[in-house]
């Protein structure tokens, strides 16, 4: 029966993709058609005792905003010290503004390929002659990227322990209990139970940003932080700047800066995985709107406010500013449980591609209680929050390796695949009227903010890893504090 539909869904593909090409966006029919596929997927999980397609629009909406509300919001007041209010703000709602859109056509490509589990399966269709080649190098780009993700979550994790514990214990020790409630963390199979801890995930992180925001607010000047801008008193009272702070910008720092907030408001690379556990695919837009109204408001919320308070002396994250030891403590606390929820959710996808890869997604060990099905999903969970220990450990400044992961993939995740994907929806009608000419050419400009993000952004990513390791850095798995 499972081959029987997969053989379907196949010819359902290959039958859509003929009539995207012919019709653009496609007629009610097939809106039709895909409607009654998605049912037809599942209605055929109604006998298997784990059911993937579960996910209402509401908690998938909980679920992507559990992934997004996470620690780097906190670093928005820092990237406004580098842009300044104008170019600051400007970048924040045109990127959020661009993910909207892109998110949306990434749907509209699902819709048409109903057979599509996650961004490799989505990949594989993009770029049908390279098909395999695209599928493994997307594959690939996926694992290393929810790897270096688990790793930075394990060393974030550590570091909040540390600012707890005063430095007092071993950091090593601190990153091994983050890796441990990881993975306990990681055990559930589908997503629709993942999106339950996300609600409590950004009920804390909503805590600590409202702590953050409070303390830096109360606080008469910022602390001593860390920031490579100085420390206060050091440049003055806290200035803010409408333009770019002192009239110009290092390359590095101004692009890195603008990076910082690309990063946060990329995730499409988990998109088609929520997607395909939707009990209604085609809802998914609903969840997309809701998400990109919360995010714009908590995103200008927390910047506005913080780089107010805190101008020139602004570090990421926020509350490293803060000079009362017991603020920085409460605030910092709360990070602590989005911080494993959010590793959770991208270990689960990682895992779940490996485990499709090893079991197969049709398996009776797939959709059934069985020994083997779950002694191979914990062994997977286990081996990744292993390997992001190991990340986590040897490798000094985590938040510069994502932004070369940022740079390096979200270029492809979050713009080049889903110009293309525009292309596939509409070709032969790209400048049919005035609003898809309008949409042509803003997909050309998606893929040229794509082009920045591999040429200068990784340039600037990799240009500030030299910078930091041509000062003292942390050796490997050693109990050297990293608290805040």
């Amino acid at each position: 029966m499972a081959a029987a539909a997969n053989e379907h869904n196949q010819a359902y593909a290959y039958a859509a993709d003929r009539a995207s090409a012919e019709k653009g966006t496609g007629s009610d029919t097939d809106a039709d058609s895909r409607t009654n596929v998605f049912a037809a997927l599942v209605a055929e999980e109604a006998d298997h005792d784990i059911k993937y397609r579960t996910l209402s629009w509401r908690k998938a909406t909980l679920l992507l905003f559990g992934e997004y509300v996470c620690l780097a919001i906190l670093a928005l007041p820092w990237s406004f010290s580098v842009l300044g209010w104008v170019t600051g703000l400007i970048v924040q709602i045109g990127i959020g503004l661009i993910t909207w859109y892109t998110s949306y056509v990434l749907w509209q490509y699902q819709m048409r390929h109903p057979d599509c589990r996650d961004i490799c399966d989505i990949a594989a269709k993009l770029f049908p002659r390279f098909g395999r080649l695209a599928y493994e190098a997307t594959a690939v780009m996926l694992l290393l990227n929810n790897l270096f993700v688990v790793g930075f979550h394990v060393f974030t994790g550590a570091k909040i322990l540390n600012t707890l514990d005063d430095s007092k214990m071993c950091n090593v020790v601190f990153q091994v209990v983050s890796a441990i409630i990881g993975i306990i963390v990681s055990l559930p199979r589908t997503l629709n139970h993942v999106s339950l801890m996300s609600v409590v995930s950004a009920s804390c992180m909503g805590i600590a940003i409202l702590l953050s925001l409070v303390y830096v607010g109360i606080e008469p000047h910022p602390g001593v932080g860390y920031g490579k801008h100085g420390v206060y008193p050091g440049l003055g009272e806290v200035k803010t700047y409408a333009g770019i702070p002192g009239g110009s910008v290092s390359f590095v720092d101004g692009v890195n800066a603008m990076l910082n907030i690309t990063f946060l408001w990329i995730g499409q690379i988990l998109y088609p995985s929520f997607i395909a556990e939707m009990r209604e695919p085609r809802d998914f837009p609903k969840a997309l709107a809701a998400l990109t109204l919360l995010e714009m408001i908590l995103f200008t919320v927390v910047s506005v406010v913080g780089y107010r308070y805190l101008g020139q002396y602004a570090t990421a994250p926020m509350m490293g500013s803060l000079a009362n030891t017991k603020y920085k403590k409460s605030a910092f606390a709360f990070v602590l449980v989005p911080t494993v929820v959010i590793g959770a959710i991208y270990s689960n996808v990682a895992a779940k591609y490996v485990y499709n890869r090893i079991i197969g997604p049709n398996s009776r060990h797939t959709h059934s209680h069985t020994l083997v099905g779950w002694g191979t999903w914990v062994g997977i969970v286990v081996a990744i929050w292993a390997i992001g220990f190991v990340l986590g450990n040897v490798i000094p400044s985590m938040g510069d390796f994502l932004s070369i992961m940022s740079g390096a993939f979200d270029s492809f995740f979050g713009f080049f695949f889903w110009a293309v994907a525009y292309y596939h929806l509409n070709r032969g009608s790209l400048f049919s009227s005035v609003s898809k000419t309008a949409q042509s050419i803003l997909n050309v400009f998606i893929f040229a903010i794509g082009l920045f993000m591999l040429g200068p952004g990784l340039y600037t990513s990799v240009k500030a890893i030299i910078l930091d390791y041509a000062g003292p850095t942390r050796k490997p798995f050693s109990c050297t504090p990293v608290a805040i």
